[in-house]
This record gives structure tokens, sequence and C-alpha cells, in this order.
């Protein structure tokens, strides 16, 4: 393990040698930034938002009642001692 740990650091100083990073006065920054403006809010981000947010409480909720239907059922048929149905 200390042997792959040796290569990794030589292979990262060998790489940092061949390729000298640039000084911080010649690089730019990839991502702009833009001031947020809450006069205009993304109202379709925010329908969006909630859109998803309401189907997955519907899912979750249907869901739930269908688990407590079979649960119901099941405790029913647990309860059932009469002879001449089996």
């Amino acid at each position: 393990m200390a042997a792959g740990l040796r290569a990794v650091r030589r292979w990262g100083l060998l790489a940092a040698a061949a390729s000298p990073s640039p000084s911080p006065a010649f690089t730019r920054s990839v991502s702009v930034v833009k001031e947020a403006n809450s006069g205009q809010p993304n109202w379709l981000g925010v329908g969006m938002a909630f859109g998803t947010s309401a189907v997955l409480w519907a899912f979750l909720i249907k869901e739930h009642n269908e688990d407590v239907m079979e649960y119901e059922r099941r405790k029913q048929e647990r309860q059932h001692k009469c002879t001449g149905c089996s």
C-alpha cells in the first residue's frame, strides 16, 4: 500500500512539473454569477417545484392508504377461525 502511495505522489510531482499552472493573474473564472432579481421570480421553476412536491405527496398518501387497506385485510384473515372455509 505504501508503494502505491509513493507512486501516486511521484506521478503527481512529475505531472505538476510537466505542466506548470498559470499564474492567478492570467486565469479567468469559469462561472459568472448574476445578481438574483427578486422582483421577477422564475415562476416556471416555482411551479415545477411545488407541482413535483404535490405529486410526490399524493403518491405517498395513495401508497399509504393501499398499505393500510392491505394490513387490515390480512389482519381480518388472521382472525377468521371458520372451519367450513378451509
